[in-house]
């Protein structure tokens, strides 16, 4: 390709011969994260950060990203100068810039929007890049990586010189002793730096059925069980953050009934355990005991299956050895015990197979099986997807305006960024390593959007909010194919696109489609002229080009980086209450209300005085009602939970405006109240697939960890006890996307961004 066609990069955000700390004022923080029983769990005296990052941002980026060993970090600074000293190496070795002058303007750029606070990738960036180029780190693990002068993948035995950049993988299994124990190895590799691994157990003979030896297999679930132990013994990306892990199973398994079971099953046992005593902490001896804790599971569920609800048909479970019918049982019978088990534990999640396939871009080289930990990462097995995430609420402008062609740039930049990282990063395995290479699936997304839009002075249940999302999603996901393309025209399509290139055409136009249910008369015209443009480029410039990357977006949990961004809420997620808990600097908190509050009230007209007096009010009841606001404003300041609590399907019509312009999935959790009954589950899963969503999560108040036992009805469903308290500090945690997140320390569990 002539060298003329490759990137030239002009400044954005930092002027010529300038840098990107030199646009920032700076402060010194002295962080502490104490834990409830007053312990020092972190401290670093004088940590010297940008002058408007919070005191959470600052303990959360020090505590879990800085390098803590020999030449430790000691900056926000310093941190954010380490990922773009390696990243300038794999920009340079990407071969996307005409020189290194313009990889270090597009450095420079991209170091700008990591200290602004506008985007952040994903946790084992921030984990392992740069260490190798700024402090001469080493690891002997062996991992693989493309090597561009053999074109072929080779093993290296150095971690750090090619670090481990994704946060998302998934794996595949066979039914044999060596892939299961070839699964623990690379998932070990995985959970050490700081990623996430999913898996398909379906190949897995059920424990009824023969091996060759004569015997019967000890079972599906028996696997499960060793390689949820040994997950539990990980602790990720060298911090206290947990492993994460993701079990699919598809709904014909001749196990399948035990393993929707499983979770509940195993919670009944810890609950005995409370309340003999034992410590109810998510990492004390009751949890520890049981099985299963260390993964989300998902069932993978058909359309045959789903058409088949009520209509008092069978369904087969199917031997994996010799394919004949091991059981027959009632579509009904299974789709209540899949409900019951949601309503008591909260697993098992939905996986809808053929929706996630319609809208596979790569369907002909194999059928998606599997997700990441949280969902949002669907695509072929043994991939990996890096992810980034924009702040949403930082491209906003005044009280009503949005930084449309700003937000456009940085999802540009970021994307590039994420590219230079596919090849320049090791994988686990070699296959993990070639497909890397051979298809290039990267998750773009976005956090903050339920801060976004109180901040808007729009209801999280509104035609208006939904428009918004899905607008700003189509833009942010046609931005990201249109620059895939633009790279395509320099580097070339990803090697598996050409056998790919009818179903990856049928589904980027089905996105482009899609553009008509967006309600664009709810919306500014520029959003609407811009949405189309660039889907119309998509397509032209992919018929000319191809494309570099296979996937180009996602909407992942963003529970630590989230708080290093200072997002008041992750993901899609809504506000998670009105109550905020503020950190102090130099230790200790402060109960506030939601700093988004005022500024809706703001925009709605309110006074100083009325404002003032409305924020007492909240911080000393929680709620909106009865404080002062109109009755028709207090729609805006639902959230998840509270007396104002929004319902299941504000929280599923808000994925489905998102999702028709998603590559992968979404990470989301709907929540329920503790009353909600197990139709209302069945109900929610069931909408859910009619909405066209790829999966579903749900979380009734007060099912997880804590629901009493015996629990059989709304009277005791009542005496819900609160979520778990963090196995890192103590502190209250609480559930977003799938995670359950600490906001003091900001260890989250069961996902990896």
């Amino acid at each position: 390709m002539a060298h003329a066609a490759r990137f030239t990069i002009k400044p954005y955000f930092v002027p010529a011969g300038k840098t990107a700390r030199q646009q920032f004022k700076w402060k010194h923080h002295d962080s502490q994260i104490t834990g409830k029983d007053g312990q020092i769990y972190y401290q670093k005296k004088r940590v010297k950060a940008p002058e408007d990052w919070s005191a959470t941002a600052i303990d959360i980026a020090a505590s879990k990203y800085f390098r803590k060993s020999e030449k430790s970090e000691n900056s926000v600074e310093a941190l954010i100068e380490r990922v773009g000293k390696g990243l300038s190496r794999a920009a340079e070795q990407s071969g996307l810039f005409k020189n290194k002058k313009d990889i270090h303007i597009f450095i420079e750029e991209i170091k700008y929007i990591l200290y602004s606070q506008k985007a952040a990738f994903n946790s084992p960036v921030w984990f392992n890049l740069g260490l190798h180029d700024s402090y001469g780190a080493k690891s002997q693990s062996e991992h693989f990586i493309w090597n561009k002068k053999k074109k072929s993948v080779v093993a290296v035995n150095e971690a750090y010189r090619h670090p481990q950049t994704s946060a998302c993988f998934i794996q595949s299994i066979d039914d044999n002793l060596e892939s299961i124990l070839g699964l623990l190895d690379s998932e070990a590799k995985l959970f050490k730096f700081g990623s996430g691994s999913g898996t398909n157990f379906s190949a897995l003979r059920g424990k009824n059925e023969k091996l060759s030896s004569g015997g019967y297999s000890s079972g599906l679930i028996s696997f499960l069980e060793v390689l949820d132990k040994a997950a539990g013994a990980i602790k990720s990306g060298g911090t206290t953050r947990r492993a994460a892990k993701m079990v699919c199973l598809d709904l014909d398994h001749p196990e399948v009934e035990d393993f929707i079971r499983w979770k509940w099953k195993e919670e009944k046992k810890a609950q005995s355990l409370i309340a003999q005593g034992y410590s109810a902490d998510l990492d004390g001896e009751a949890y520890r005991t049981v099985s299963g804790q260390n993964a989300n599971n998902s069932v993978r569920v058909p359309d045959r299956f789903m058409r088949s609800i009520g209509k008092n048909k069978k369904w087969a479970l199917v031997n994996r050895t010799d394919g004949k019918t091991f059981k027959q049982i009632l579509v009904d019978d299974l789709w209540k015990q899949i409900c019951e088990a949601a309503w008591h534990c909260a697993d098992p999640g939905l996986q809808f197979e053929d929706t996630i396939n319609t809208w596979h871009t790569c369907g002909v080289t194999g059928r998606i099986k599997a997700s990441n930990p949280c969902s949002e990462y669907m695509f072929l097995d043994n991939s990996a997807c890096n992810l980034a995430s924009l702040n949403l609420v930082k491209f906003l402008d005044g009280q009503q305006g949005f930084l449309l062609d700003e937000f456009i740039y940085v999802c540009r930049m970021m994307f590039i960024a994420q590219e230079c990282l596919v090849d320049f990063s090791s994988y686990p395995t070699e296959v993990i390593a070639q497909n890397s290479h051979d298809y290039r699936p990267l998750g773009l997304g976005f956090a903050n959007l339920g801060s976004f839009f109180m901040r808007k002075a729009l209801p999280y249940d509104s035609e208006e909010a939904r428009a918004w999302a899905g607008a700003l999603t189509s833009i942010l996901a046609g931005t990201a194919y249109k620059t895939s393309a633009e790279m395509s025209a320099i580097l070339g399509s990803f090697a598996g696109y050409q056998k790919n290139k009818t179903e990856m055409l049928r589904v980027l136009k089905r996105h482009q489609t899609s553009l008509k249910h967006v309600q664009w008369r709810n919306l500014p015209q520029e959003l609407k002229a811009n949405a189309s443009e660039v889907w119309e480029t998509v397509i032209a410039t992919g018929k000319k080009h191809g494309y570099r990357n296979a996937q180009a977006t996602v909407i992942a949990p963003t529970g630590t980086i989230g708080l290093v961004m200072d997002c008041d809420t992750t993901g899609i997620e809504p506000d998670f209450s009105l109550i905020k808990n503020k950190k102090l600097s130099g230790g200790g908190y402060l109960q506030i209300v939601n700093q988004s509050v005022s500024h809706a009230l703001k925009i709605l007209g309110y006074s100083s005085d009325s404002i003032r007096q409305i924020i007492e009010c909240v911080s000393q009841t929680g709620s909106i009602r009865g404080s002062g606001v109109q009755s028709e404003h207090e729609s805006i300041f639902a959230c998840a939970t509270g007396d104002l609590s929004l319902s299941s399907d504000a929280h599923l019509k808000m994925m489905a405006a998102v999702q028709p312009f998603i590559s992968g999935a979404i990470s989301k959790t709907v929540n329920l109240p503790a009353e909600a009954t197990v139709e209302d589950i069945s109900r929610t899963y069931f909408q859910a697939w009619k909405l066209g969503l790829k999966a579903v999560a749900i979380y009734r108040d007060g099912s997880k960890f804590a629901q009493p036992l015996n629990a059989q009805n709304t009277k005791d469903a009542e005496e819900e006890k609160p979520l778990p308290l963090c196995g890192e500090c103590g502190h209250q945690t609480i559930l977003e996307s799938g995670c359950y997140r600490c906001l003091n320390c900001g260890t989250t569990t069961a996902c990896a961004s």
